[in-house]
């Protein structure tokens, strides 16, 4: 399983092979390019909340949604707390107007409903779609570092498990751009809630530096989550470009702090 970086309608983003070889969704996360904003949200800002120009933010969604194949009428959005609450989603979820205000809090959504586009967004926290091909339901969550030590994403698999049957070796996981241990580096407040909450095996993601800081693999404390969940080990992949390594792709809230705008992550399924 790998992923691809293309470029539709001139917005560039990156799809998962396997989502796309296994058919029945549309996808895709969102690098910077491609939309009409400008100052530090040039170009394609996706962040709702971000203090950006409403109708460039309307144009940029219009124009990710068309390049991906998305329903831009049918979102189902996140209002992003660093937890781990997981919403199932309806039809009733759909604001009427994506700039609306949201009545719910979650870093997660799944669904098995068809047309349903769920959104999350990620400016160097992790990204991670799921999908199962087999029992046709999607999840989609948002994994900073305290959604991480929380476990969001395993418990999206066991969810998809205890609402729509899914077998965790038949899920799909795509783990999206965010921030790499190359520029992750924290005081040892992040690898001691990590061992507390997940145990000893998240040692090996946590690498203590010269300064007496650690070097944090979120994406790889992910991945480990997951096949320890049950899911496959080749079903699940990981893109790894690091968001605060490359600004010509992505906006880096630990690089640019809040003068940026935010990346989406989109999953449909047909």
């Amino acid at each position: 399983m790998s992923f691809t970086q293309q470029t539709q309608q001139g917005v560039t983003f990156h799809t998962a092979d396997a989502f796309s070889a296994a058919g029945g969704v549309v996808h895709g996360f969102a690098t910077r390019l491609g939309g009409v904003s400008t100052g530090p949200y040039a170009q394609l800002n996706l962040g709702v909340t971000r203090p950006d120009e409403r109708q460039a933010v309307r144009e940029n969604y219009r124009r990710f949604c068309a390049a991906i194949g998305a329903d831009g009428n049918s979102l189902v959005m996140t209002h992003q707390v660093h937890e781990d609450t997981i919403r199932e989603t309806s039809r009733g979820d759909v604001l009427d107007d994506l700039l609306d205000p949201m009545g719910y809090e979650a870093d997660g959504l799944i669904t098995n409903q068809p047309g349903l586009c769920l959104t999350i967004y990620y400016a160097d926290c992790i990204p991670v779609l799921l999908y199962d091909p087999v029992k046709k339901a999607i999840a989609a969550v948002h994994s900073g570092w305290r959604g991480t030590s929380l476990g969001i994403a395993p418990k999206a698999a066991a969810k998809m498990t205890a609402l729509y049957g899914s077998d965790p070796a038949d899920i799909l996981a795509a783990i999206g751009p965010g921030i790499g241990p190359c520029c992750f580096e924290t005081h040892d407040d992040v690898p001691t809630a990590m061992a507390a909450r997940l145990g000893p095996g998240v040692t090996p993601f946590c690498k203590p530096l010269a300064h007496g800081k650690f070097a944090v693999d979120l994406k790889g404390i992910i991945r480990w989550q997951l096949i320890q969940a049950g899911l496959t080990d080749r079903h699940v992949d990981t893109l790894a470009l690091c968001t605060a390594c490359h600004p010509e792709l992505y906006w880096s809230h630990r690089k640019m702090g809040d003068q940026r705008g935010n990346h989406a992550a989109m999953l449909q399924l047909l």
